[in-house]
């Protein structure tokens, strides 16, 4: 309606709703653009939800169950918004969707399992989580020394994938320069598991370790952190 205003100035108010076939009430009571955004936000929230509620729904799915929670959505909009909310197919980790462990690469032991730490850069562990803003949702990932439990290495983004959790390695190892022999532990997750991640903490010296499959709380240091992170957001 506004780009037909603005390529019709010379017609009024009521010529343009008639020749659109909508009401002059439909047109004054439009939402404004701080609505529209809130409405969207609310939206993910709504599908954030019933993902979280019924893990494996796809986009159909959950376009059936925003109809039956009376949204007015098609399913082209809510697989847009899965898609740039990185909700199609994930796991569940908490309450917050970050976990993609259904991929081909290698899994490694968990080799922080009962084991001491005695000093810095003797083992790393490593998370990604989900951060909610005002209008949209960012990701965090974070590389945290295990021993102190300081964050030497993090990146923001708005995508989950591997280049926000390498992005976070390559502060901690520019920050600490670690010797050889180090452990690196995270989830399962497709971002840690990748040739690239691998690649580069094989470079760097580390002995790769990771939750065991299907328990991710076997990282719960890193997942102390997130958790504290999200009650303070």
């Amino acid at each position: 309606m506004v780009q037909a205003i603005e390529n019709h100035p010379e017609l009024s108010v009521r010529s343009l709703c008639e020749l659109m076939e909508v009401s002059r009430s439909w047109y004054y009571e439009k939402p404004s653009a701080t609505q529209r955004a809130q409405r969207d936000v609310d939206l993910r929230d709504a599908i954030e939800h019933i993902v979280l509620e019924f893990p494996g729904y796809g986009y159909r799915r959950v376009t059936a169950q925003l109809h039956r929670e009376e949204w007015d959505v098609n399913h082209k909009r809510v697989l847009r918004v899965m898609r740039e909310e990185s909700l199609l197919c994930q796991l569940r980790r908490g309450f917050v969707l970050t976990t993609d462990s259904a991929h081909s690469y290698r899994a490694y032991p968990n080799l922080l399992n009962g084991l001491m730490l005695e000093d810095l850069n003797s083992a790393w562990v490593a998370d990604i989580t989900y951060i909610r803003l005002l209008t949209n949702f960012v990701y965090l990932a974070a590389v945290l020394d295990a021993y102190s439990r300081r964050v030497i290495g993090w990146s923001l983004s708005r995508f989950i994938d591997t280049k926000l959790a390498l992005a976070a390695l390559e502060m901690a190892l520019q920050t600490r320069k670690p010797r050889a022999g180090f452990i690196h532990h995270s989830d399962r997750g497709v971002q840690y598991a990748s040739g690239e991640y691998i690649e580069t903490l094989q470079s760097a010296g580390a002995r790769v370790s990771m939750s065991a499959k299907g328990n991710p709380y076997h990282n719960d240091k890193a997942e102390s952190f997130m958790n504290r992170s999200l009650s303070n957001s």
